[in-house]
């Protein structure tokens, strides 16, 4: 027999959404495609790259290694506000009229020196504000806002509900209209019709950017970063200026726009509690920055440590702890005692109680300033605005910065667990689907980006790797070793990890298909549960009870998981239904009581959400 020759090949990603069979060679990208922008060219939807690093000529031609490329993720864009046109609103024609008596007054003798300006107002909205603004006035409706002489009792209401946007989570600069003059100039005969004109134009505009801005949000999440992945919602605007015309109460009409949902109701609560409260600055207890104590040290921190247990402490904790945080007299000594008190507090904010009083407990412990919760929601209150008005009476929501997956069923929380997100580097997505598939004793379809960013320098270095570790390579619809593979060279190969014990997905993975290549999963990594910072992954989602949460999209036991499990075999079985799952990123989101709950910004997305509010609102300004 002929030995094999050497494949020359260079692994790529398997496919991820096949839980059966390896794809067929002629499906799979080479790396040599990557590399040259071929096949395998990534687009914005999957957020994967493959960048070149600069080297001299050689690879193939030369018969020297190709130089190792590196798979990268997706990037933060700058922010651009949507472009503007003029609102182009066409002269009215003169009504042919044969009998007076059926010309209706509203029509016909409606602020006809106003009217005559609609044309010339020069104002500027994005195309579908401006849109439903002449469709609005190609019909010669009313006048809504002002009469030939000012501005009507209409306008006030409106520019009224306007300036009371922020109680919405909006900014009230962003509909700011400038006043027209108050009285006629005898220079300049037309001036006040001609200023009367674009005031009703541009708070025309305002209200319909408002109630688009209320409805789905000021921000294309999609422009922020490949992070962010969503349909953004279409707003039915056609009858929205007719409804404030003829709404008795315009403020009101403006205000049911509100999302109405729980969440958003909660957190405009709390917006307005925060706002309406005095500055808590002096009342927030400080801790040294670097402070960290162990049990048995001493620490003139504990003192500060102990007064912010009782001001953030829950009432049950004080009352059960009241005879040692009562005789604590301010010494320095971490006792037993004032340990167990600290563990109790670590244990109610769902943190590891050992009693070592370190960077998250004192986050814990002196909690978010006023002005930062403040923040927080503002931006939690836009992102909500990005998911469906109504999440649904059963779900799985992911909130990444609290590292916890929540089971909803009949609308109430049932289940909470840890969950372990990705690093900073492999970041996880913001997005929703829904969970279709669990998979028992999977195998693990190594991606791409960690075949060709950790594997690939070890296959040269080694090219039985794989091998040692168990893992399978197959090239052309068979299996080979992967010392049998030239991975100095390009060609496709599939690369998988068996089910077993070792198997990076453990005992099951939940699938929610999708272009990210995201799902839930177990993990033989377990000590990572026990962290309180949990962005450690690749970019998927790990669970600390899989098996629970498993049994739960199931509609099933643990029990029952656990057999399938302990079949050893390799089965995907689809849910009874389908389960809408939010992969979402909120530093400030409701907790089960209806109180809100702050995390930290473990991405930093805040603060580019925070730039592109500011490149939105630029970009509303008044023009000088």
């Amino acid at each position: 027999m002929t030995k094999y020759r050497k494949i020359a090949a260079t692994a790529v990603l398997a496919a991820m959404t096949s839980l059966n069979a390896l794809p067929q060679a002629a499906e799979a990208a080479t790396l040599l495609d990557l590399l040259r922008g071929g096949p395998g060219k990534s687009n914005q939807r999957s957020g994967l790259s493959t960048i070149l690093e600069p080297q001299a000529r050689g690879g193939l031609e030369m018969g020297d290694p190709e130089p190792l490329p590196k798979v990268a993720g997706p990037r933060y864009y700058t922010y651009k506000a949507e472009a503007t046109r003029p609102i182009a609103i066409k002269a009215p024609a003169a009504p042919a009229v044969t009998d007076a008596a059926a010309v209706s007054p509203a029509v016909a003798g409606d602020q006809p020196q106003v009217r005559r300006f609609l044309a010339e107002t020069g104002v500027r909205a994005p195309d579908e504000i401006a849109a439903a603004v002449e469709t609005y006035y190609k019909d010669n409706k009313p006048l809504i806002w002002v009469t030939d002489s000012g501005i009507t009792d209409r306008a006030r209401q409106a520019m009224q509900g306007l300036s009371q946007a922020g109680e919405a989570g909006l900014a009230p600069e962003d509909y700011a209209v400038a006043l027209p003059a108050e009285a006629a100039d005898p220079a300049d005969p037309d001036k006040l019709a001609r200023e009367l004109a674009r005031f009703e134009v541009a708070l025309s505009a305002k209200l319909l950017t408002y109630a688009t801005d209320t409805a789905r949000g000021r921000i294309d999440p999609n422009k922020i970063s490949g992070y962010h992945d969503f349909k953004r919602k279409t707003v039915n605007l056609k009858p929205v200026l007719n409804m404030l015309r003829l709404s008795p109460d315009v403020a009101a009409y403006l205000r049911s726009r509100d999302p109405d949902n729980a969440q958003f109701q909660a957190m405009k609560a709390e917006l307005a509690r925060l706002r309406a409260a005095d500055s808590q600055a002096g009342a927030r207890v400080e801790i040294a920055p670097g402070t960290l104590l162990k049990p048995g040290q001493s620490n003139p921190e504990l003192a500060n440590i102990l007064a912010a247990i009782r001001t953030e402490g829950s009432e049950e904790l004080k009352a059960a702890h009241a005879v040692v945080l009562s005789a604590y007299a301010g010494a320095p000594e971490y006792t037993p005692e004032l340990v167990a008190v600290v563990e109790a507090f670590q244990k109610e904010r769902g943190l590891k109680p050992d009693g070592v009083v370190g960077r998250a407990t004192i986050r814990q412990l002196t909690g978010h300033s006023n002005a930062e919760k403040i923040d927080k929601l503002i931006i939690a209150m836009e992102e909500l605005r990005w998911l469906p008005d109504d999440l649904g009476q059963r779900y799985v929501f992911i909130n990444q910065p609290a590292f916890t997956a929540y089971y909803v069923n009949d609308g109430r929380e049932q289940l909470a667990m840890r969950v372990v997100v990705g690093s900073k580097s492999n970041q996880t997505y913001f997005f929703q689907d829904q969970i279709e598939t669990v998979e028992f004793n999977p195998y693990w379809g190594v991606p791409k980006s960690i075949i060709v960013n950790e594997m690939l320098p070890k296959l040269r270095a080694d090219p039985s790797y794989l091998d040692r570790l168990g893992y399978e390579v197959s090239y052309g619809g068979r299996k080979v070793s992967s010392t049998q593979v030239d991975w100095n060279a390009t060609h496709a190969v599939d690369v998988r990890q068996p089910p077993g014990g070792d198997n990076a997905l453990g005992e099951l993975k939940i699938l929610f298909p999708n272009s990210h290549a995201i799902y839930m999963h177990d993990t033989p990594s377990k000590s990572f549960f026990q962290r309180d910072m949990r962005a450690l992954s690749h970019g998927c989602v790990r669970l600390a009870e899989p098996r629970v949460m498993a049994a739960a999209v199931m509609g099933t036991t643990t029990a029952e998981i656990a057999k399938q499990i302990a079949s050893g075999q390799n089965r995907a079985v689809q849910v009874p239904q389908k389960i809408p799952v939010y992969v979402a990123y909120f530093t400030a989101w409701p907790n089960k009581d209806g109180g809100i709950d702050y995390f930290d910004d473990v991405y930093g997305r805040d603060d580019s959400t925070r730039k592109a509010f500011k490149a939105i609102s630029d970009a509303r300004a008044p023009r000088s």
